[in-house]
């Protein structure tokens, strides 16, 4: 007995190290350090990792990425959690977020955003953006499916928002009334039964009298018809009231918003074949003759616009990117670039070889990208986060 104390007392050390590295292990997993600071790491290697699967935390299916790298560098990536098949709204959704605080290699467990509780009580298209005074405004859809809303019975509009970067949200906001029905201050949104938001990204303005102003594109659907056509929802008060904008885009459906050097605002449309687009010079409030892009050509899906500064890379203005299939089925998502503020697109650089779908980009604090998308080389979507490192975008 004396000889076992002692061989437990001699090996005590050892086993309290392994159960401090062990603890130390898990919290890296989570990606939350203790002290709760960003954690810088490797920039300069591009790397992928898989943040969901089919089966993941009890959800057959993941679909509809959004995601955002916040101004402390902090990263929050936001998706549909299809609990019981892949189907749209009215199905039973919740909508979660997951934060990484050193670059996407690790990532918290999930929060829940909003929790759907039945057929016709889901919730998703999660859209984002980050306010002027750090909040980050989260709006999407949820209730009746988009074809079968009525005023009576409607798909509806909630905003969520965040003070602490996604680690905790706060109840959703129903301001369905506020965007289209009789209600809308809007008169043309009344003559319409449902809306949705183009998941992914949103906008704030940074430049004129506008900066600041947070926009999201919303698709509505006119009464008596399953015609979509882009208006523009946006905030002046950090997403507290909102207003919508003329009809920028008729015929539309999915739509994302960029803003231009000359402080013009683009709208990129989701179209089968050539891509739609149109432009405001006030903001997002009117919007001018429509056209569509012959050389951006793709599958009818949706993907997100980012601007990045090139000239780090030989490149003598700023680049704009646009992440979309690269083929007329949904498969070969690529990122497009535009040298000229997307008057055309070229050099697409291939993100995903195969079955792919939706996607979400932002800019990393040292010029790279961040992708979360849909890849589904099983028939399954995964969402996928994948880093570009700034010396592999273009290559």
């Amino acid at each position: 007995m004396d000889n076992a104390r002692q061989y437990i007392k001699s090996i005590f050390p050892l086993l309290l190290c392994i159960l401090l590295l062990g603890s130390s292990c898990k919290k890296s997993e989570t990606g939350t350090p203790a002290n709760n600071e960003i954690v810088v790491s490797d920039t300069t290697t591009s790397f992928d990792k898989c943040l969901y699967a089919p089966g993941d935390y009890g959800s057959t299916n993941w679909r509809i990425p959004a995601l955002l790298c916040l101004k402390d560098g902090s990263l929050l990536a936001v998706c549909d959690k299809r609990k019981y098949n892949e189907a749209d709204l009215p199905e039973d959704i919740d909508i979660v977020s997951r934060r990484s605080t050193d670059g996407g290699r690790t990532w918290s467990e999930p929060v829940t955003i909003a929790e759907g509780t039945g057929y016709k009580h889901g919730y998703g298209d999660a859209a984002l953006v980050q306010c002027e005074n750090g909040e980050v405004v989260c709006v999407f859809v949820g209730g009746n499916g988009l074809w079968a809303s009525t005023e009576g019975d409607p798909i509806r509009s909630y905003v969520c928002r965040s003070t602490d970067g996604g680690q905790t949200w706060s109840q959703p906001e129903d301001i369905t009334t506020q965007l289209w029905g009789s209600q809308a201050s809007n008169a043309t949104c009344r003559n319409y039964k449902a809306s949705f938001f183009g998941s992914g990204n949103g906008l704030r303005l940074t430049r004129g009298e506008n900066a600041g102003r947070i926009m999201f594109a919303a698709a509505m659907c006119r009464k008596n018809a399953n015609t979509l056509d882009n208006f523009v929802v946006y905030s002046d008060d950090n997403g507290h009231s909102w207003n919508v904008s003329s009809r920028a885009y008729s015929g539309g459906d999915e739509a994302k918003l960029m803003e231009l050097i000359d402080g013009r605002v683009l709208i990129s449309v989701r179209q089968s074949g050539a891509r739609g687009y149109n432009h405001s010079s006030d903001g997002g409030v009117s919007w001018g003759t429509q056209g569509r892009w012959q050389d951006l050509t793709a599958n009818a899906c949706n993907g997100d616009m980012l601007r990045i500064k090139a000239t780090d890379r030989g490149d003598s203005c700023n680049l704009l990117l646009h992440s979309l299939p690269n083929s007329m089925q949904r498969e070969d998502v690529s990122l497009f670039f535009s040298f000229d503020e997307g008057l055309t697109w070229q050099d697409p650089k291939l993100l995903f070889d195969g079955p792919s779908v939706y996607s979400s980009i932002t800019l990393m604090p040292n010029g790279g990208v961040g992708v979360f998308l849909e890849q589904n080389p099983n028939g399954a979507c995964e969402l996928w986060y994948k880093y570009i490192a700034p010396s592999d975008l273009r290559k």
